[in-house]
């Protein structure tokens, strides 16, 4: 009985990366029709309704105390609001998607800086060369794809302020669910993690967006995409693979979710991969590995 648990916990972080590497597919389809906050909040209503619903059907625990509600909300506002904010405000306001890719990729550079001194992990010097490999393997991947030519530093920076908002909200994120609420109910802590999301997103989209939608075929399909597979599955997967690894091993798998979005688009929409950025991701393979070998 016990290789059926050990083959489904290998394969979790290969579904998470493949999961969350699909995004860009609500973005590619879904934000012509909809501004980028208006979008997210329509996006969060659903998943509440949906995972409400499924919480109490199945009757599902809820936190056993406000403390603990709270400590789920934050993270629900630093993994959900802020980083998916960030990321789609920035690539709104003209960032190409693949230096909005190398920004967050970041991520497991800065968790695995500050998940010593916040966690009291230990980051081995394999953790550290792994890290390192990785964020060079990101980085000619993205690199071999962005193209700022032409581009002031003012708006260079009025770009990058949104997408260094998600970098800093997912690596805050998963250091404080680690730390403060590792462990909790998937459908209730759903529920939890999206009512601030919503909230906040909705009050800052209410004084900056039209809130109109144009509820055409791609936009439902993008969005029923987001909500089913991203904000129900791939996020379901990276609470569970924050509760049995450590924050620097889950923060490691985010390296691959570039090289994962560039194969998606090449098989998906024909875009070419040059040997730069087979090359990177290669690399960031390698670099992962690395890290979680340490």
């Amino acid at each position: 009985m016990m290789p059926a648990p050990s083959l489904l916990t290998r394969l979790m972080p290969l579904l998470f990366v493949l999961l969350w590497s699909t995004g860009f597919i609500g973005a590619k389809f879904g934000l012509p029709y909809a501004e980028p906050l208006t979008f997210l909040v329509t996006r969060y209503l659903l998943v509440i309704g949906l995972m409400t619903l499924l919480a109490l059907a199945m009757r599902a625990p809820w936190p056993a105390s406000p403390r603990e509600a709270v400590h789920i909300g934050v993270t629900g506002v630093l993994v959900q609001a802020l980083y998916l904010g960030g990321v789609f405000m920035s690539i709104h306001r003209g960032l190409p998607a693949g230096i909005s890719a190398l920004v967050v990729g970041m991520q497991p550079l800065l968790t695995a800086a500050l998940a010593g001194v916040l966690l009291g992990e230990r980051v081995s010097a394999r953790q550290w060369s792994g890290l390192a490999l990785g964020f060079g393997g990101v980085a000619l991947v993205v690199g071999s794809k962005a193209n700022v030519d032409g581009v002031t530093t003012e708006a260079l920076v009025h770009m990058l302020t949104p997408a260094v908002a998600a970098l800093l909200g997912i690596t805050v994120g998963t250091l404080y669910q680690k730390r403060f609420c590792p462990r909790f109910d998937l459908r209730t802590g759903s529920v939890l993690q999206f009512l601030p999301s919503l909230a906040l997103t909705a009050l800052v989209a209410s004084q900056t967006e039209t809130l109109a939608v144009q509820w055409t075929g791609d936009f439902v399909f993008a969005l029923l995409w987001l909500v089913l597979v991203l904000s129900i599955g791939a996020i379901s997967l990276l609470n569970l693979l924050i509760r049995s690894g450590s924050a620097v091993n889950v923060a490691s798998l985010f390296y691959l979710t570039p090289p994962t979005t560039a194969l998606i688009a090449w098989a998906m929409f024909g875009e070419t991969l040059s040997a730069l950025a087979i090359a990177g991701m290669a690399l960031a393979v390698s670099g992962v590995w690395l890290a979680r070998k340490g």
